[in-house]
């Protein structure tokens, strides 16, 4: 069901199917045409195509409030905002100037990922590709999840559009619920919640509902990840059911009585469940046939 609570008026809702559509024949497209090239060619196909279908689907779903906004919101939201949630382009207040400080930041984390990634993986090849494969994931994210979508959102907020950093100092998560909800990639969390986890709430429940979000996030992932690398199938499902699982631990009645309400422990605990299964995530196929190629057509090994 989708979300119209931005559209204003009587204006008549639209079928759902439109919304869905791309998203649907997306990646059916990119395997079709790119299943037999290069995996990473393959993997950023069904990334790009994935992307580009949620991005149509939160636009169709606010159409009628987008319809009485300015044309450019619509090009900008679409084309040039990696982030879901599209209030900020509709009727959100102006935004005010951001400082310099935000402006130097963004730069810093652009410039820590390309350090990462063009000059210390490759002194880990080739001793350890799996080492400097991970090296230079870590780049790519600081260089664009980072650094890169930071300055968007800074560009936005100078053009008077509220957009805020889809990464929210997730190191300074005090629980496991709050790196998910509030912290990481807060993009593809409005989505989920928006058109897995508000449908399926009234119907299954808070616990059924989450877990199937976090299992939808991981088939997701499955198939840009393990799909391209053709192997390493399941364990990016499984890393983020595990997610959903330390969730529940957390805010259960044994989890509170482990320490994990508040305090040093409840950090720990998050950040150790997040990111000690992370090569559930990143698995070795994927680095090996997908990431390690990449790296060598960017000359960054």
């Amino acid at each position: 069901m989708p979300d119209n609570t931005i559209a204003q008026g009587r204006t008549p809702r639209l079928p759902d199917w439109p919304g869905w559509l791309p998203l649907l024949a997306g990646p059916a497209f990119a395997t079709a045409f790119t299943a037999h090239s290069q995996p990473w060619l393959f993997m950023w196909a069904l990334a790009t195509t994935v992307f580009a279908g949620c991005k149509w689907l939160t636009w169709w779903d606010n159409a009628p409030a987008f319809a009485h906004a300015p044309a450019h919101r619509s090009l900008g939201y679409l084309f040039l905002w990696p982030g879901m949630d599209p209030r900020p382009f509709i009727d959100a207040p102006l935004a005010s100037r951001p400082a310099m400080r935000e402006w130097a930041f963004a730069a810093a984390k652009m410039l820590f990922g390309a350090t990462l990634l063009w000059a210390i993986a490759r002194l880990q090849f080739p001793a350890h590709p799996l080492l400097t494969g991970w090296i230079a994931m870590l780049g790519l994210i600081f260089l664009l999840h980072f650094g890169a979508f930071h300055l968007a959102a800074l560009i936005w907020q100078t053009a008077g559009i509220p957009a805020e950093p889809l990464m929210r100092n997730p190191i300074a998560a005090q629980s496991l619920s709050e790196f998910w909800s509030l912290r990481w990639n807060r993009g593809f969390t409005d989505l989920a919640h928006r058109h897995i986890f508000k449908p399926l709430l009234p119907r299954l429940g808070l616990t059924a509902a989450m877990l199937l979000t976090f299992l939808a996030s991981g088939l997701v992932h499955d198939l840009v990840i393990s799909v391209p690398a053709r192997g390493g199938y399941g364990l990016p499902s499984a890393y983020f059911l595990l997610q959903g699982l330390g969730i529940l631990f957390e805010r259960s009645r044994t989890g509170r009585k482990a320490g994990l309400r508040h305090g040093i422990r409840r950090r720990l605990f998050a950040l150790t469940v997040a990111a000690a299964p992370a090569f559930w995530l990143f698995h070795p196929p994927f680095v090996s046939r997908v990431i390690i190629p990449f790296m060598q057509v960017i000359k960054a090994i």
